[in-house]
């Protein structure tokens, strides 16, 4: 788990849809960078995955009760 560079941010954005600039890329990687650095000690050791590609599903997923 590594901090994402700028032309990964640039790519991310562009298959969600929302293509950024190298400005703002580079913007968006300095802002999330501290929160990877601060997960990179314990990556893998989760029992969840952190990526929330998914969590729309989820939360659209009706609960039984």
């Amino acid at each position: 788990m590594t901090r994402p560079t700028t032309k990964e941010i640039q790519a991310t954005a562009q298959v969600a849809g929302v293509p950024v600039n190298d400005e703002i890329a580079t913007r968006i990687s300095n802002s999330i960078g501290p929160a990877f650095e601060g997960f990179a000690a314990i990556a893998g050791t989760l029992p969840f995955d952190l990526e929330p590609a998914l969590y729309p599903l989820a939360q659209a997923q009706k609960v039984s009760k």
